[in-house]
């Protein structure tokens, strides 16, 4: 770990699993509550003379940072996918990806804004820093989802104690250590560990700010943890997002798209197309055409060129998914693909298309987070609307068209954007679909 510009060992460690063959890669330390609040004091302590740096040395070392990232894209790869699984070029281009924010965020401003500029007042809006940032990332982008929190965090003059999944530490344990002579000792921090280490973390009382991105789950968690001090949060967490395919499309065009759409990084992305709506008229040619393309895409060891799907990140989502697809073949739901898990070690689930399931059911209501999807067909699009609006997810949604302004006249009426929508659920929603 990196606690105050030192390597830190930590007294005990845990064991972290190549999703795509089983196998131990590596043992992570494991964080204790005093090892935490040394990291916290050491942010703590960095956090007035970092916050005295002037906006343009600070903008010039987000600079350092990306260089750094950019000369170890290779080998922060190769750790992404020993831990994560995702294909080693996949992997590469998220570590450079965080070189890319990095230098985005440093060409941003935080200009002051003068609200009154007269005889008797003078007022002035000023973006001040809030002090300690903990940053929470989750597996399936361990360093693309820091790249969000971390440069704009630096940037506005705050100390950062950085906390990864406990499936994916390594590329971030081995970035802190990188990063160790860029900044000045405490200004990053980045501890490991498993079981209450997050609660610890968010509730802990020298946390000015949580940035966390991960199951809805542990968002309630966190924002409970935080409750106690008051503490600032931002929670990005679980989608079930819905996308409309209406008639007019190019089908065989439009059946790539809307594959990766739903299935890069093996459907493990807050903001896949998680249930596809396609109108009647298309319906069959483009499930026949979704079913097609898939059998075209290679998943299998994502050391191996050519590889475009890997495994699902950890045995937990792993289990997961498979009880997804098994509850799929009880309920008697026509499997257009997949289905099966490949014989063999690691956690990989084929591709697998569901035939117009229920809208009642699990894996319309759920968050699949892997390479299951349900196809379903609509011929109205008031009954679609209404359908895609309904459950508690809300964080994304997308429409299909050739004609932008149709797309933009349903977008209009979806409900996303919001991440979470309090009190509903999708089993008290009526609507007039009839499965053919």
């Amino acid at each position: 770990m990196t606690i105050g510009g030192a390597g830190v060992s930590g007294r005990s460690s845990f064991d972290v699993i190549n999703p795509a063959d089983e196998s131990v890669v590596a043992s992570a330390p494991e964080c204790t509550r005093e090892e935490l609040d040394a990291a916290v004091a050491a942010a703590r302590a960095a956090a007035p003379a970092w916050a005295a740096v002037s906006f343009e040395q600070r903008q010039k070392r987000l600079l350092d940072l990306a260089d750094v990232v950019d000369a170890h894209l290779d080998e922060l790869g190769r750790l992404v996918t020993a831990e994560q699984g995702k294909p080693l070029a996949v992997a590469t281009a998220e570590v450079a990806g965080l070189s890319y924010w990095l230098r985005e965020t440093a060409a941003l401003t935080l200009p002051e804004s003068v609200n009154e500029d007269s005889a008797e007042r003078l007022s002035v809006t000023r973006r001040v820093p809030l002090g300690v940032v903990a940053a929470i990332t989750p597996w399936n982008y361990p360093m693309g989802q820091l790249s969000f929190k971390l440069g704009p965090a630096l940037l506005a003059g705050n100390t950062v104690v950085v906390k990864p999944s406990t499936f994916t530490p390594l590329a971030t344990l081995r970035l802190g250590e990188l990063l160790r002579d860029v900044l000045p000792a405490g200004v990053i921090n980045v501890v490991s560990g498993s079981g209450d280490l997050g609660s610890w973390l968010s509730g802990h009382p020298g946390i000015d700010k949580v940035s966390f991105t991960g199951s809805t789950r542990t968002g309630r968690a966190v924002m409970a943890g935080a409750a106690p001090t008051l503490t600032r949060i931002t929670l990005e967490l679980g989608g079930n997002d819905p996308a409309i395919v209406l008639p007019d499309v190019d089908v065989p065009a439009m059946a790539e798209k809307l594959f990766w759409a739903a299935f890069s990084n093996t459907g493990q992305i807050c903001l896949a197309a998680k249930r596809v709506y396609i109108h009647a008229d298309i319906y069959a040619e483009l499930v026949q055409a979704l079913a097609a393309y898939a059998v075209t895409v290679r998943m299998g060891d994502p050391t191996r060129e050519g590889t475009r799907l890997g495994p699902i990140s950890n045995r937990r989502q792993y289990e997961t998914v498979l009880d997804l697809i098994e509850d799929c073949r009880r309920q008697g739901y026509g499997l257009l693909t997949g289905g099966t898990p490949e014989p063999g070690r690691g956690f990989f689930v084929p591709v697998t298309l569901v035939d117009n399931p229920p809208e009642e059911s699990r894996i319309v209501c759920e968050e699949q987070f892997g390479p299951v999807l349900p196809l379903l067909r609509f011929d109205d699009i008031d009954d679609v609307v209404a359908r895609a609006n309904a459950g508690e997810y809300a964080l994304g949604a997308s429409v299909w068209s050739a004609d932008p302004d149709a797309a933009l006249a349903v977008a209009r009426r979806l409900d996303a954007g919001g991440g979470h929508r309090p009190g509903t659920r999708r089993r008290g929603v009526r609507t007039d679909r009839r499965r053919r």
